[in-house]
């Protein structure tokens, strides 16, 4: 067995992620508020995996809270798709943005690009199950790369890849199949962790990936290739890339980012911001130091500068001039002059 570890790093569309720990469900069922049944690696709770076995298995298992919780899971993404069902009870939920009452009997699929919630902002009295298994991808134009033990014959993972990527549908109604398929791999984490243990839930996990399957072909959702298209993978990254603006970003290590070549990635940074990647990212330094110019008015404009990916306060100013119309300096004591206008002070 494996001991838990720091919690992993890795790189989405264009943010630096920690996998999520689960830390307040966690500390609820230490506190015995909420019962967690698991098998996990890396950060996720729960009983710890072996390295030698289910090596793309990240977590799978339970809660089962009683009554409403004090805790839920803040925005997030995950190391592999996701897949949870609520058994019983209620449960708020969100991804990208977009919120759900889930019911019993509803299922979510998200992606490892996907920011989801759980709670709003806490958990309600309800049972959930999930399973999250690593595909190889941080991206949305990555090949996805599914375990060798996986049963599902070539064409049926190459057809169920394909419902994945080209669909972002996060909530499905469930069948009883899928119902059957996530309480049994529930009930296999709870078991002792023996080698035959380990075969059944292998088993149950494939089952689950079939009635998936056979859901998706029956529901027939509506498939778009742009979901798994470079062009997807930039725009993510041009939509997140104001929150990185303190790093030392180059159009390579932007194009890096995406998985493209440096012409490819600039290409598709015109086509979607009509600016070059240099020119888009200097907007958002120059936006992210008005902000923090407007909302904190005691701050030193050099540090404002460094905190925004400047290299030096002289070109900072000259930049911000060129976009705002007058320096730094002269933009905050006009803020001030109009608040003070305003306040008739």
């Amino acid at each position: 067995m494996t001991a838990k570890s720091r919690p992993a790093t890795f790189r989405s569309s264009a943010e630096l992620f920690h996998a999520d720990t689960c830390g307040p469900l966690e500390a609820a069922a230490k506190r015995g508020e909420v019962a967690l049944t698991a098998l996990a690696r890396g950060t996720y709770p729960g009983r710890r995996l072996p390295d030698d076995d289910l090596c793309e298995l990240r977590s799978a298992g339970g809660w089962d809270a009683h009554k409403d919780q004090a805790w839920g899971l803040d925005w997030h993404r995950n190391e592999g798709v996701e897949l949870t069902y609520v058994s019983a009870g209620r449960l708020p939920f969100a991804v990208d943005g977009k919120t759900f009452a889930l019911e019993p009997g509803d299922l979510t699929i998200t992606r490892p690009w996907q920011r989801h919630r759980v709670g709003n902002p806490n958990v309600t009295a309800s049972k959930l199950l999930w399973l999250i298994l690593d595909v190889g991808v941080r991206r949305p134009n990555q090949p996805w790369r599914w375990p060798k033990w996986m049963l599902l014959p070539a064409a049926e993972l190459q057809r169920l890849t394909r419902q994945l990527r080209q669909n972002e549908r996060p909530v499905w109604r469930a069948d009883k199949e899928l119902g059957r398929c996530f309480e049994a791999i529930g009930e296999a984490a709870g078991r002792d962790l023996t080698g035959a243990n380990l075969t059944r839930l292998k088993v149950f996990i494939n089952e689950l990936l079939v009635a998936l399957a056979e859901l998706l072909e029956r529901k027939r959702p509506r498939l778009d290739e742009k979901l798994s298209s470079a062009e997807r993978t930039v725009r993510l990254f041009l939509d997140e890339l104001p929150r990185r603006v303190t790093e030392p970003w180059t159009l390579e290590a932007m194009a890096k980012q995406c998985g493209l070549g440096r012409s490819y990635f600039a290409h598709y940074c015109k086509q979607i911001t009509n600016r070059t990647p240099v020119e888009f990212l200097t907007r958002c330094r120059v936006e992210a130091a008005a902000r923090l110019i407007r909302e904190k008015p005691e701050r030193n404009l050099t540090d404002i500068a460094f905190d925004c990916g400047f290299q030096s306060s002289q070109y900072f100013s000259t930049i911000f001039a060129r976009h705002a119309g007058k320096s730094p300096r002269s933009w905050r004591a006009s803020l001030a002059s109009t608040a003070a206008r305003q306040t008739g002070k």
